[in-house]
């Protein structure tokens, strides 16, 4: 069984290291990872929402939007892979659900998933298995995520300095 306690906080060291180095392709490469997995959750925020504080945050957030959309191709492929596995059996349903989802507006969907805590993942998984456009699926995940990322370094930006100025204040 993994120990998810003990996974997040060394993630969590090697994302700082990485950041500290790596500076804003440091920040992209947390966010692809975090977005890549599927299975277990990874807090990239958290690093987006430190790394907002020092650095710049609208930079952080486009950075980190950049990552996150690119990793979350993972669940898109891993729909295009299960996709003919599903299509024997389940064939006129994706179709049905292809054709739902197209005419109820797929990419503002996709936008809302990925700039909320929703479960976009499987959003990218369904996208993978309809054959969705993969290139409106990652615009559409990628101004999602930017927008996500911005507003979670801007709040570690106003968060931090309003932390620093008590800090000063009271000592």
């Amino acid at each position: 069984m993994v120990d998810l306690v003990n996974t997040t906080s060394q993630f969590i060291v090697w994302a700082q290291g990485t950041v500290e180095v790596m500076g804003y392709f440091g920040v992209f490469i947390i966010s692809l990872v975090g977005s890549a997995s599927i299975i277990l959750p990874i807090p990239a925020f958290i690093v987006v929402f430190a790394a907002g504080g020092f650095l710049n945050p609208w930079a952080v957030g486009i950075f980190a939007g950049l990552g996150s959309a690119i990793g979350e191709l993972t669940g898109y492929g891993l729909g295009m892979g299960g996709r003919e596995l599903l299509a024997r059996k389940y064939g006129d349903l994706l179709i049905k659900t292809r054709n739902w989802v197209e005419k109820r507006g797929a990419f503002i969907i996709i936008i809302v998933f990925a700039l909320t805590p929703l479960p976009d993942d499987v959003i990218g998984i369904l996208a993978g298995m309809i054959n969705y456009d993969i290139k409106k699926f990652f615009m559409a995940t990628l101004i999602g995520k930017i927008i996500l990322n911005v507003a979670i370094a801007l709040a570690g930006f106003y968060g931090m300095n309003w932390l620093f100025s008590v800090i000063t204040l009271s000592g």
